[in-house]
């Protein structure tokens, strides 16, 4: 391996390289764009093409793709070799700033949800100038924003970006109001952690469920799971470690800041982090990360199961998305300071963020919505479906104090002044960290802890910088028309804590007393990605969105619809794979056990006097919990012919949640009660124990 400092950004189109191969001018205009979004010239784009062309073609690229997210919930690219024919029967390298600045793939084979009908083809791709090109695979990659002939983002990246602005916009009237005249930009900031399991790919391969769907559809619990608590920051195996290390240097040729690796709960899964990253380069990079988990696993024999739940009965898996405010110059806008001024500011935009969770958990809720992550949310691994805010017992008394007017002792006992300069230091870490809330204060950010790990860290990020940006928006309204700056600040920060402090919850978000507090105190608890999914489209949460141009209604209800479709179709598409399994291969090997079994109970009749009643009992068992398999069986068949009767997408989702759902999990149950019956030699699905310890 290279020296890690060299390695790192290797393949990447960075400021370092742009330097390096641009002219002064074109560099100046690039940075120009990039930094506050100028139009890009096409002479400027022409030269930064080529510049592109020529360092990519020096690193062995020879096509280049526009790399863009569509609603699919993967990446999607169409690459194009860099030659032209020379006219004398040779080809030479070339790439235009057209060419490098807009695409044009297919827009009408992608999820729409009514924005686009199947002729209506044309689409574009256009290059978001703030994230980095890189090289994979001998392409050049262009990182893209997607949208229609009409102008409708057909992806991720697009409303990101645009969240992303709004927030911008909003946070830079809230510093002038604090004489913050230095700071041109505000930004989030996002390190999402992931989680991932690892196992054998022969193992694998004799797994139709997982080939399919992405988790085991059936097994048995093995003797040992997750029990003994021995696999958490334990020793990383040979095999995975030579993994973790063939990933990492991959994810640092691309500029990727891979942090930290280890063993996760469950056995077979792990973890890794990278370090913040402005959220829509962070999100670019988790997406390249959650492909390369997969390439780098069948390197080394192995397959990288990403699904929120892949094996019942142990953890599933998640994606901590660790997001703050940052200025341009540098700042934190969530660092608690030591100054007066800081001190104040930082006050504002806690008691913002908290509202924002309060009014808009709803769309927090939706943002981490679909059939996995609603088997793992209320597990015992993960956040419940309520949503709720942890701060600490430090931060939490001082918004207490600020509430009621009272004095408040700080961690060094003396007296903290209740007003604006209400923090004359806030030291990190003056409380425990709650794993069981949703979203928790940890010391300068927020962890917003409910995504599930296939997800696009975009949507939940879109839905906190809008729902953060209106009430800053809200905020500056109010203070930018005041005669008393003091004074009405100190007013606004007590309000609102009072307004909202429902939404904080230091406890045990575990704990069955928990549902019962957040209905009495009116917070909401969606269970279900149907029972979420409808606010999306709630009135105040279109208000939201359109008010400040992250979508349009339209657009809302494109991916209202896009999202109920892929609910229903992944429950569908999970229970065909379930029907296929048992007919194919689960009946058959209890047939064939039994065959074996009556076979041998006849020989022994015929022997003469031998005790058969192991023989007949097993018989007996297995026979009666295929009877009952084959009633359930039916039970499923009859419910997936059911699903195709109802048009309203609604009424849709909760029929495969309620009917085709319940019928695959009873189902389920007897599959699994089989398995501890039929011997290993017929069970034709490795267990979960091969599955769980397959990897040495």
């Amino acid at each position: 391996m290279k020296n890690v400092p060299e390695l790192f950004g290797s393949m990447v189109f960075n400021d370092a390289v742009m330097q390096a191969r641009l002219p002064k001018d074109i560099y100046k205009a690039l940075k120009k764009t990039m930094q506050i979004g100028t139009h890009l010239e096409l002479d400027v784009a022409n030269v930064v093409a080529n510049a592109m062309k020529d360092w990519a073609v020096e690193k062995g690229a020879t096509h280049f793709t526009h790399w863009f997210q569509p609603m699919t919930g993967v990446t999607a690219e169409k690459h194009d070799s860099f030659i032209s024919p020379s006219g004398d029967g040779k080809v030479i390298m070339e790439f235009s700033g057209k060419e490098l600045v807009r695409g044009e793939p297919d827009a009408s084979s992608f999820p729409s949800g009514g924005l686009r009908c199947t002729f209506e083809a044309r689409g574009y791709t256009v290059w978001d100038t703030t994230s980095f090109a890189f090289i994979k695979d001998d392409s050049l990659y262009i990182p893209t924003a997607f949208c229609s002939y009409g102008g409708e983002a057909l992806d991720k990246k697009t409303p990101l970006l645009r969240s992303m602005e709004a927030i911008n916009k909003q946070a830079l009237r809230i510093l002038k109001l604090f004489g913050n005249k230095t700071a041109k930009n505000v930004s989030t900031t996002v390190g999402a952690e992931q989680e991932y399991f690892l196992i054998d790919k022969e193992v694998y391969l004799k797994r139709p469920d997982l080939i399919y769907t992405g988790r085991t559809l059936f097994g048995a619990s093995p003797p040992k799971g997750q029990e003994l608590d021995d696999h958490y920051f334990g020793a990383i195996k040979p095999r995975v470690a030579a993994f973790m290390k063939d990933f990492e240097e991959e994810m640092w040729k691309l500029g990727i800041t891979a942090k930290t690796k280890h063993n996760e709960v469950a056995p077979a899964q792990h973890e890794f982090a990278p370090i913040f990253a402005t959220t829509n380069i962070a999100t670019d990079h988790n997406q390249l990360a959650m492909e390369l988990l997969k390439i780098v696993a069948g390197r080394h024999g192995l397959v990288c199961l990403l699904h929120e739940k892949p094996f019942a009965g142990v953890n599933g898996s998640g994606k901590h998305n660790n997001w703050a405010i940052s200025t341009d110059t540098g700042a934190n806008l969530l660092e608690p300071g030591e100054t007066p001024y800081e001190n104040a500011q930082f006050l504002l935009f806690l008691v913002a963020v908290i509202k924002a969770v309060d009014e808009y958990q709803d769309l927090l809720r939706v943002s981490v919505a679909n059939a996995g992550n609603d088997h793992r949310l209320g597990a015992n691994e993960a956040p419940p479906a309520i949503v709720s805010m942890f701060l600490g017992d430090e931060l939490t008394g001082i918004l207490d104090a600020i509430e009621s007017g009272a004095e408040y002792l700080g961690p060094d006992k003396k007296p903290m002044e209740i007003g604006v300069t209400v923090l004359p230091h806030f030291p990190k870490d003056t409380t425990d960290r709650n794993r069981t809330s949703p979203f928790a204060f940890t010391g300068n950010k927020f962890e917003f802890r409910m995504l599930g790990s296939t997800f696009s860290t975009a949507g939940a990020n879109i839905a906190l910088n809008t729902a953060v940006a209106e009430v800053l928006n809200e905020f500056a309204d109010i203070l930018e028309s005041s005669l008393n700056f003091n004074a009405d600040l100190a007013a606004l920060v007590k309000k609102t804590i009072k307004a909202h402090k429902r939404i904080i919850f230091n406890g045990n978000n575990y704990a069955e007393e928990w549902v019962t507090e957040a209905e009495k105190r009116g917070l909401s608890n969606l269970r279900t990605t149907p029972d979420a999914l409808p606010t999306f489209i709630a009135q105040k949460n279109i208000d939201l969105f359109t008010k400040h141009h992250v979508f349009t209604e339209p657009e809302i209800n494109s991916r209202y619809e896009i999202l109920m479709e892929s609910y229903c179709k992944t429950i569908h598409i999970e229970a065909l794979t379930m029907v296929d399994i048992v007919n194919e291969e689960i009946i058959p090997a209890a047939v064939n056990y039994q065959n074996d079994l009556a076979k041998l109970l006849e020989r022994k009749k015929a022997l003469g006097d031998f005790d058969c009643t192991m023989e007949e009992r097993l018989l007996a068992k297995t026979s009666k919990l295929c009877t009952c398999l084959i009633k359930k069986l039916d039970t499923l068949e009859a419910a997936i012919l059911k699903s195709g009767e109802d048009h309203d997408i609604l009424a849709h989702a909760k029929f495969y949640r309620d009917e085709v759902f319940t019928a695959m999990n009873v189902l389920r149950l007897t599959a699994d009660q089989l398995e501890t019956c039929v011997s290993k030699k017929h069970w034709p699905l490795p267990s979960y124990g091969e599955l769980l310890y397959s990897v040495s």
